[in-house]
Formats: structure tokens, sequence, C-alpha cells
């Protein structure tokens, strides 16, 4: 990023779309074989844990056949799983498995060692002027996701943050 944004938030909007496409997509992910959508759809799972099929297709943005589809590649990597629905054993859910969880835990490891590699070749100053923004950031951009109205699923409800 050359520039800081100095305007409004279609500017920070831009600034933080750079951020994210640069750290996460061209210079630290680690795809082996792995698509975007389902490291995506494994990250919810972890995050937000067992979730209808249709929740789950709407919250990732894709459609339910889809979402059948990439559900029936992960249970046969072991990845996911369908389980009944505490409340309603009619209902299944698909939930991450230990070895789905294990993998996001190693890609997360790998991820950060790659980022302290980074930051160990800048300069002491710099490392302290990221880690101060960081803070002041972080809090701001958890907060506006949290306050953000949520999307309607597919089924009538909303999804979770």
């Amino acid at each position: 990023m050359d520039e800081m944004p100095e305007e409004g938030p279609p500017e920070v909007a831009a600034a933080l779309d750079e951020l994210v496409r640069e750290m996460a997509i061209d210079h630290l992910s680690d795809w082996r074989g792995i698509s975007l959508t389902t490291v995506s759809t494994l990250g919810r799972l972890e995050r937000e844990g067992p979730i209808r099929l249709t929740a789950l297709a709407a919250a990732e943005g894709v459609t339910q056949p889809s979402m059948t589809v990439l559900v029936q590649r992960l249970e046969a990597q072991g990845l996911a799983s369908r389980i009944s629905d505490p409340e309603d054993g009619r209902v299944r859910l698909i939930a991450l498995t230990d070895a789905g969880r294990e993998l996001m835990a190693e890609r997360r490891r790998t991820r950060d060692a790659r980022v302290a590699g980074l930051l160990a070749a800048l300069p002491e100053q710099d490392v302290r002027a990221l880690s101060e923004a960081l803070h002041t950031a972080l809090p701001i951009v958890r907060r506006m996701l949290r306050e953000t109205p949520q999307p309607p699923t597919t089924d009538g409800g909303t999804v979770a943050p």
C-alpha cells in the first residue's frame, strides 16, 4: 500500500481490501489444493460450530447444491461430518471433525511463522508501529463486524457473525 487513506469510508474500505488481499491471499496463503471457499467454510465451522447446510451455503455465498458437493468432499476427506441437531433430531448439521480442526491449526501455525519471518526482517521501529496500529485498528474492526446487520439466510433466519 503506497498511501494511507485520507478520506471517508470508500477509501478506508479500499485500503482494508488491499491489506487483506495482499496479506491473506497474495503472500501468505498456502492453498495446497484447497480452495478459498473450502478454507472459508472450514474456518466458519471452526468459529461457529455445527450449522445447517442451508445456512452454511448462505453464509459462504454459494448455492445449496454447490455447498452440498463441498460438504460431501469434506466428509470424504474426514474434515467435516454430519451430526444430529440436539434440538431437532430430524435435522442434520455440518460439523468440523478433529482432523478438520488440526488442518486449520496447522494452516495457522504455518501462516503465523511466515508473518513472524516477514516481521523479523523489518526494523524494530516498523514492528512497533505495526503493533500500535493493530492495537488501535483490530478492536474497531471487530466492533464494526459485530454491529453490521447480517444478511438473511435462505431459511429466513440470519447468518451468525
